[in-house]
């Protein structure tokens, strides 16, 4: 059973990450085409910005959260260690970023979101940095 939560939970954080890293990708060129005035192609992004975070994004992170609490379940001792605090504390904040990018989403939606492309190229680094720690933490388990 562990074996297969935990490959459950690795494809699911593989899924998350996935999205994670491109839907603020897809902001950088909504916030570029509507500095431009391309009507067209902010219709195209609003599209592929909430089937991105409604039907891949939302369900991998609950997938994550759900796959890995069953591993906690399976593996009580962990929650004495601190790597487990450290890791738990990152899918924290992770989701927290998540609902950022929902907060985002819906200023796009509503032609309110006033960030630009700049912000959000530095705004799709924060979730590469998670990742590094979570796998560093999960793997070395260094504390």
């Amino acid at each position: 059973m562990y074996l297969w939560m935990k490959a459950l939970h690795l494809v699911a954080m593989v899924t998350w990450f996935a999205a994670l890293f491109y839907l603020p990708r897809l902001y950088v060129y909504h916030a570029m085409a509507r500095d431009r005035g391309e009507q067209q192609a902010i219709d195209h992004f609003l599209i592929m910005e909430r089937k991105l975070y409604r039907g891949i994004m939302t369900p991998s992170m609950i997938a994550v959260l759900l796959f890995g609490g069953a591993l906690l379940l399976l593996n009580p001792a962990w929650l004495s260690q601190g790597w487990i605090h450290a890791k738990l504390l990152l899918v924290a904040l992770l989701v927290g970023y998540h609902h950022v990018c929902l907060i985002y989403l819906k200023q796009f939606a509503e032609s309110r979101c006033r960030r630009g492309h700049v912000f959000f190229r530095l705004f799709n680094e924060l979730p590469v940095i998670a990742l590094l720690l979570i796998v560093f933490l999960a793997v070395l388990k260094p504390f």
